[in-house]
């Protein structure tokens, strides 16, 4: 096992965290409020409360919180349910095949979040600079 604080792995594993946080935010900002195209292309935003206003609203809070490294794994571990729930109720039912579903990427981001919740978020996150161990 590498060390975890020194390792290029950890290293790697601050700047994955950081790309991650970075583009599942986008989703929330899309979903929430209307930018990149919104989310029918014509920069409309989620309206009223159901599952989407959730995902809108878990994105754009917990992706910025994943990008910057803050409450890393019991965020990454709400975002990887969030990412089940979003596969196996919107995806699933489209086709067993992720790729034909338009499922792949909340397979990744699910299990990419797992992973987080497991391994932490690594020497470049606000995790580690506020309860660093001495």
């Amino acid at each position: 096992m590498a060390n975890s604080g020194s390792s290029i792995e950890a290293w790697l594993r601050s700047l994955l965290r950081i790309v991650v946080g970075f583009t599942f935010m986008e989703h929330g900002f899309q979903k929430l409020f209307g930018l990149f195209g919104g989310i029918n292309g014509h920069g409309a935003a989620v309206h009223g409360f159901g599952l989407l206003s959730v995902a809108a609203v878990l994105e754009s809070v917990g992706g910025p919180l994943i990008l910057l490294g803050l409450f890393t794994r019991p965020v990454a571990f709400i975002l990887s349910g969030e990412m089940a729930v979003a596969y196996f109720t919107v995806h699933f039912p489209r086709s067993f095949w992720p790729i034909v579903s338009g499922g792949e990427l909340a397979a990744v981001y699910c299990f990419a979040f797992l992973y987080f919740s497991a391994a932490g978020g690594g020497p470049l996150s606000l995790d580690r600079i506020i309860w660093k161990k001495k």
